[in-house]
């Protein structure tokens, strides 16, 4: 009866609703008394805020203003939707706004729980489902929640799986869903797509994509992801095509103008690049991956106090989103801030402590401020879940030598190379250089002849080390041929301690290192 009452004015105040006419929209619905027209009153009120916020934030100058800059609208609507509330007026769309309204407030822990009443009134809104994924920062919170026991919670526990990097239980998720009848959902595919690009298995993820390319052409949701992919293999002609192809299907989407400020960035065009990104930020000042991407054009450009701006913005839209605490952490370093690049490589760390990179960094941080023993944990836990850059051995070899462990550098080494020669990659050869001629120094201290001149022998193939290498064959050859003898009170070249062996390396997902914080 209410909804027939209100008919009129809900109607004619939707249709300034869709012209984002709110101020408008919500004049008209004053008094009404039906749920339907309740909300779109209160929710057009939200939005004019939202809308005047964003107009002031175009207009302020610095990003100090920027930051300062509120919806005004916020208070009285918490003020409103509390009584509601109380009296138990509110149904599952005013539960979904007053737990938007407390997010906005900052006030988390009042926000979850209302929105895990909204999951309940209304369990197949996915907005309120996404909203409470944006609030929980790890598994443990994730238990203590009571969540209505319905198909789309397992949805939810599939998404959030992915966002917190439990890439393993999100894709079991996805593949219970798809047995129990999802299978041709385009967004279950395009999801499992985005779990294997964060664990970086690029094959796969390239190759879920084309077919998800295949069976919905016209999809522009998630291609930005799919672009970065792309990007980070310097597939310029693929990239090129996506670029075009969603230019055609709507060139005023985020994620169109994101592809291509990839494409740009990959013909290091940065500043057209750059461009592209703030075009995306216009259309949605919240979305993630422009933010992220526009930081990292910036550095690029050597822009370090723009870059830092960028960044800050997107982990203001996701605390999770490693990426900008990394890119953060970079920035400070070229700004020789090592504490700071310190507290942000631990944050990186902490959202992903399974990824060397992060571990690296943090490892050259501690060096950097003469915490050797911390660095060593890192640079060691980097090369055990599985280095990516082939490079943590290197710089836990280097620490050996500088702390005078000369057998510890040299097993370092030994691994090193086996690793580069075993994985069959051309990687620079400035380092197995480095490694091959410390280890012929050190069988040479060592008495160890053969191994010694096997070492000096490679050193000879490379251009930085070939003068070294043949200095060292002639001093063997001179302390043969005075008759020394090879030592054999040593252990024999290339023997490793079980702690280095290829058996013992984890590749499970590790827990993030306990390590000692220095940040004032």
């Amino acid at each position: 009866q209410e909804d027939a009452r209100d008919l009129d004015a809900y109607t004619l105040a939707k249709s300034y609703f869709d012209l984002k006419e709110y101020d408008r929209a919500a004049y008209f619905l004053r008094g009404c008394k039906s749920q339907k027209a309740y909300f779109l009153y209160m929710y057009s009120r939200y939005l004019s805020g939202e809308k005047k916020k964003d107009d002031e934030t175009v207009d302020s100058l610095g990003p100090l203003e920027k930051g300062q800059v509120k919806n005004e609208a916020l208070r009285e609507l918490r003020v409103e939707l509390s009584k509601k509330h109380k009296a138990r007026e509110l149904d599952g769309f005013g539960l979904y706004l007053y737990g938007v309204v407390l997010r906005k407030l900052d006030l988390v822990k009042e926000a979850i729980d209302v929105f895990v009443e909204a999951a309940h009134v209304l369990p197949l809104h996915w907005g309120a489902w996404l909203e409470l994924c944006n609030l929980i920062t790890d598994k443990e919170m994730l238990k203590f929640l009571s969540l209505p026991d319905t198909w789309m919670k397992e949805f939810f526990l599939a998404h959030i799986y992915t966002e917190l990097q439990l890439i393993e239980e999100a894709l079991q998720k996805y593949q219970s869903l798809i047995d129990a009848g999802f299978s041709k959902s385009t967004y279950i595919i395009s999801q499992i797509a985005v779990a294997y690009h964060n664990i970086r298995d690029i094959d796969k993820a390239l190759s879920i994509f084309n077919e998800l390319r295949k069976q919905d052409p016209y999809r522009i949701e998630n291609m930005d992801t799919f672009s970065n992919l792309l990007y980070v293999r310097s597939m310029k002609p693929e990239l090129s095509y996506l670029a075009h192809n969603l230019c055609e299907i709507d060139k005023y989407r985020v994620e169109t103008c994101c592809v291509i400020g990839n494409y740009y960035s990959l013909r290091s065009q940065h500043e057209k690049a750059a461009l592209y990104f703030q075009r995306a930020l216009k259309l949605n000042p919240r979305y993630l991956g422009a933010w992220t991407l526009m930081g990292h054009e910036y550095m690029e450009m050597k822009n370090t106090s723009a870059a830092i701006q960028a960044y800050r913005h997107a982990i203001e839209v996701n605390k999770r989103d490693y990426r900008a605490w990394y890119g953060l952490g970079q920035t400070y370093e070229i700004l020789k801030m090592p504490f700071y690049c310190l507290y942000y490589y631990r944050r990186a760390h902490q959202l992903r402590p399974n990824d060397s990179r992060m571990l690296v960094a943090l490892g050259e941080c501690y060096e950097k401020l003469n915490q050797l023993v911390e660095a060593k944990k890192c640079y060691w836990r980097a090369y055990a879940v599985g280095d990516v850059e082939k490079m943590a051995l290197v710089k836990l070899a280097k620490l050996h030598e500088q702390l005078n462990e000369s057998e510890q550098a040299a097993q370092c080494y030994i691994k090193y190379i086996q690793d580069i020669y075993t994985c069959g990659e051309i990687v620079e050869h400035l380092e197995v250089s480095t490694a091959f001629r410390y280890l012929a120094q050190y069988y040479f201290k060592c008495k160890l002849w053969d191994e010694a001149s096997a070492c000096a022998q490679k050193c000879c193939s490379f251009n930085d080390t070939r003068e070294e290498g043949k200095a060292l064959l002639r001093q063997i050859l001179q302390l043969r041929n005075q008759g020394e003898t090879s030592s054999t009170d040593i252990a024999a070249p290339f023997f490793l301690p079980a702690s280095l062996s290829a058996n013992n390396t984890p590749t499970r997902r590790v827990s993030p290192l306990n390590l000692s914080s220095v940040t004032p």
